[in-house]
Protein backbone atom coordinates (compact mmCIF):
# COMPACT_ATOMS: atom_id res chain seq x y z
CA UNK A 1 0.00 0.00 0.00
CA UNK A 2 1.59 3.35 -1.01
CA UNK A 3 2.12 6.08 1.55
CA UNK A 4 0.27 9.33 0.97
CA UNK A 5 1.27 12.73 2.28
CA UNK A 6 -2.09 13.34 3.87
CA UNK A 7 -3.16 14.01 7.42
CA UNK A 8 -6.06 12.28 9.22
CA UNK A 9 -8.66 14.42 7.48
CA UNK A 10 -7.46 13.20 4.09
CA UNK A 11 -6.30 16.63 2.95
CA UNK A 12 -2.77 17.32 1.77
CA UNK A 13 -0.56 19.06 4.36
CA UNK A 14 -0.20 22.79 3.95
CA UNK A 15 2.74 25.02 4.68
CA UNK A 16 2.48 26.90 7.96
CA UNK A 17 1.49 30.54 7.63
CA UNK A 18 1.10 31.27 11.34
CA UNK A 19 2.60 29.65 14.43
CA UNK A 20 2.52 30.33 18.17
CA UNK A 21 5.62 32.20 19.34
CA UNK A 22 6.37 29.74 22.18
CA UNK A 23 6.27 26.79 19.79
CA UNK A 24 8.57 28.56 17.31
CA UNK A 25 11.11 29.50 20.03
CA UNK A 26 11.20 25.85 21.08
CA UNK A 27 11.55 24.60 17.48
CA UNK A 28 14.30 27.17 16.76
CA UNK A 29 16.18 25.87 19.82
CA UNK A 30 16.25 29.07 21.83
CA UNK A 31 14.67 27.16 24.74
CA UNK A 32 14.83 23.50 25.68
CA UNK A 33 11.10 23.12 26.37
CA UNK A 34 7.95 24.95 25.36
CA UNK A 35 7.19 25.66 29.00
CA UNK A 36 10.57 27.42 29.42
CA UNK A 37 9.84 29.44 26.28
CA UNK A 38 6.41 30.32 27.64
CA UNK A 39 7.89 31.38 31.00
CA UNK A 40 10.44 33.61 29.25
CA UNK A 41 7.68 35.25 27.23
CA UNK A 42 5.54 35.81 30.33
CA UNK A 43 8.60 37.23 32.10
CA UNK A 44 9.03 39.92 29.42
CA UNK A 45 12.21 38.50 27.91
CA UNK A 46 10.72 38.22 24.40
CA UNK A 47 9.55 41.20 22.36
CA UNK A 48 7.69 40.89 19.07
CA UNK A 49 8.05 43.84 16.68
CA UNK A 50 9.22 45.95 19.65
CA UNK A 51 6.22 45.13 21.87
CA UNK A 52 6.03 42.68 24.74
CA UNK A 53 4.65 39.35 23.52
CA UNK A 54 2.28 36.73 24.90
CA UNK A 55 2.87 32.97 24.46
CA UNK A 56 -0.17 32.65 22.17
CA UNK A 57 1.00 35.45 19.84
CA UNK A 58 1.18 34.13 16.29
CA UNK A 59 4.30 34.65 14.20
CA UNK A 60 4.49 35.07 10.46
CA UNK A 61 7.57 34.99 8.25
CA UNK A 62 9.39 38.33 8.40
CA UNK A 63 8.56 39.18 12.01
CA UNK A 64 11.29 40.61 14.24
CA UNK A 65 11.92 39.16 17.71
CA UNK A 66 14.14 40.47 20.48
CA UNK A 67 15.24 37.65 22.77
CA UNK A 68 17.01 38.27 26.09
CA UNK A 69 18.92 35.30 27.47
CA UNK A 70 21.12 35.94 30.46
CA UNK A 71 23.24 39.02 29.80
CA UNK A 72 22.88 38.83 26.04
CA UNK A 73 20.15 40.15 23.78
CA UNK A 74 19.54 38.91 20.24
CA UNK A 75 17.39 40.47 17.55
CA UNK A 76 16.32 37.92 14.95
CA UNK A 77 14.18 37.94 11.82
CA UNK A 78 11.88 34.94 11.32
CA UNK A 79 12.73 33.29 7.99
CA UNK A 80 10.62 30.14 8.26
CA UNK A 81 8.05 28.55 10.54
CA UNK A 82 8.31 25.06 11.99
CA UNK A 83 6.33 23.35 14.72
CA UNK A 84 8.78 20.44 14.88
CA UNK A 85 12.07 20.57 16.78
CA UNK A 86 14.88 19.32 14.58
CA UNK A 87 18.68 19.28 14.71
CA UNK A 88 20.52 22.53 15.42
CA UNK A 89 21.69 23.14 11.82
CA UNK A 90 18.09 22.80 10.64
CA UNK A 91 16.84 25.09 13.45
CA UNK A 92 19.38 27.77 12.49
CA UNK A 93 17.66 28.05 9.10
CA UNK A 94 14.47 29.29 10.78
CA UNK A 95 15.91 32.72 11.62
CA UNK A 96 18.62 35.25 10.82
CA UNK A 97 20.23 37.45 13.45
CA UNK A 98 20.50 41.10 12.47
CA UNK A 99 23.98 42.59 11.93
CA UNK A 100 23.32 45.23 14.61
CA UNK A 101 22.54 42.49 17.12
CA UNK A 102 25.71 40.57 16.28
CA UNK A 103 27.78 43.76 16.63
CA UNK A 104 26.14 44.62 19.96
CA UNK A 105 26.90 41.14 21.35
CA UNK A 106 30.53 41.34 20.19
CA UNK A 107 30.92 44.76 21.82
CA UNK A 108 29.43 43.43 25.06
CA UNK A 109 31.80 40.47 24.98
CA UNK A 110 34.87 42.73 24.71
CA UNK A 111 33.60 45.02 27.48
CA UNK A 112 33.08 42.06 29.80
CA UNK A 113 36.58 40.76 29.13
CA UNK A 114 38.16 44.12 29.92
CA UNK A 115 36.38 44.53 33.25
CA UNK A 116 38.71 43.34 36.02
CA UNK A 117 36.00 42.82 38.66
CA UNK A 118 33.65 40.80 36.45
CA UNK A 119 32.88 37.35 37.77
CA UNK A 120 30.56 34.74 36.28
CA UNK A 121 27.57 33.88 38.42
CA UNK A 122 27.95 30.45 39.95
CA UNK A 123 31.70 30.22 39.43
CA UNK A 124 32.27 29.56 43.12
CA UNK A 125 34.21 31.40 45.77
CA UNK A 126 37.14 33.59 44.80
CA UNK A 127 40.59 32.04 45.08
CA UNK A 128 43.21 33.47 47.41
CA UNK A 129 44.79 35.35 44.51
CA UNK A 130 41.44 36.74 43.40
CA UNK A 131 40.61 37.85 46.97
CA UNK A 132 43.90 39.74 47.16
CA UNK A 133 43.11 41.48 43.88
CA UNK A 134 39.62 42.38 45.12
CA UNK A 135 41.04 43.81 48.35
CA UNK A 136 43.70 45.73 46.43
CA UNK A 137 41.10 47.11 44.01
CA UNK A 138 38.60 48.17 46.71
CA UNK A 139 41.18 49.85 48.97
CA UNK A 140 42.72 52.03 46.28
Amino acid sequence: MPKHNANKTGKAPTALTRLRIDKWLWAARFYKTRSLASEAIKGGKIHHQGDRAKPSKELVVGDELTIKQGYTEKTVIVLALSDKRGPAPQAALLYRETPESIQKRENFKTVVKTQPAYRDTGSGRPTKRERRKIIQFTRS
